[in-house]
């Protein structure tokens, strides 16, 4: 059996406000477990195509859509044709496009819009270019209009605020607590509930279990300590992992690529 190609990725942190990492790959075989990001995530795809489940919806994304997910909903991703996909995607800070648009951007991730793609796709080439940081500024601020003029005519008037409970309970106790050990039994006990129960609630409310989505926010945030230029190591120890081995393991599960190879990518 033929070998695989090679997997290749690219990673930085450009000096534009608003954008927090901007990664390119080329994956074959990997597939991304179920994650989260803090951030939005704007994905364009140059060949092949992407599988991916987004809040328990099955969705797809060829080379001629522009792909938006939102900050702190699950998502996973697999190729979706023989030779994988070449992808470019844009992490912007959660504030890039307000939080009434999280759930329309859920219900319609994916938007064939000829104009919006040609601009991120300009826009990614700008970012490679040291020195054009006031044009990628101007063109990311009409690429996030655009992305309102989509998404806010299926926002309603007044958006919900999130629904208070256990499961959201549990997740803001493990988001204030991301770098520290946390165990279920104390979790259980500061929000008085049953571990079992509290297992099965948050599963339900977020689509995947606790310790996933623990593990993956320390990997959203690891990307940025190593865009940062902090070594694997000392990553590792304050983000409450058990050593360098440990976040390395997780890191290629869910990013698709070692933590040194993605830091030593940087542009």
């Amino acid at each position: 059996m033929p070998a695989a190609p090679p997997e290749e990725t690219a990673a930085w942190r450009p000096s534009v406000p608003g954008v927090v990492e901007v990664f390119h790959a080329h994956f074959t075989v990997h597939r991304y477990p179920m994650h989260v990001h803090e951030s939005w995530t704007l994905l364009i795809v140059d060949d092949g195509a992407v599988r991916y489940d987004l809040d328990r919806h099955r969705r797809g994304t060829p080379h001629d859509i522009v792909s938006l997910l939102p900050p702190d909903v699950p998502h996973n991703g697999s190729p979706a044709t023989e030779d994988g996909f070449r992808k470019r995607v844009l992490y912007l800070e959660p504030g890039q496009l307000g939080r009434e648009l999280i759930g329309p951007a859920v219900d319609g991730p994916d938007l064939a819009d000829p104009l919006l793609r040609r601009r991120v796709g300009q826009l990614h080439t700008l970012l490679g270019r040291p020195g054009e940081e006031l044009e990628a500024e101007s063109r990311l601020a009409l690429i996030a209009e655009r992305l309102r003029h989509h998404l806010r005519p299926r926002a309603t008037a007044a958006a919900p605020a999130p629904a208070a409970g256990l499961a959201h309970g549990l997740r803001d106790l493990l988001d204030a607590r991301l770098t520290e050990r946390t165990t279920l039994a104390d979790a259980a006990d500061r929000l008085h509930a049953h571990p079992a129960h509290l297992v099965r609630t948050f599963t339900a409310a977020f689509g995947l279990p606790p310790h996933q989505y623990l593990t993956t926010r320390r990997i959203d945030r690891a990307r940025r300590l190593l865009l940062d230029g902090h070594p694997p190591a000392a990553v590792a120890t304050a983000l409450g992992f058990h050593d360098q081995s440990h976040l390395a393991r997780h890191f290629r599960r869910i990013v698709g690529t070692t933590p040194g190879r993605f830091a030593g990518r940087r542009r």
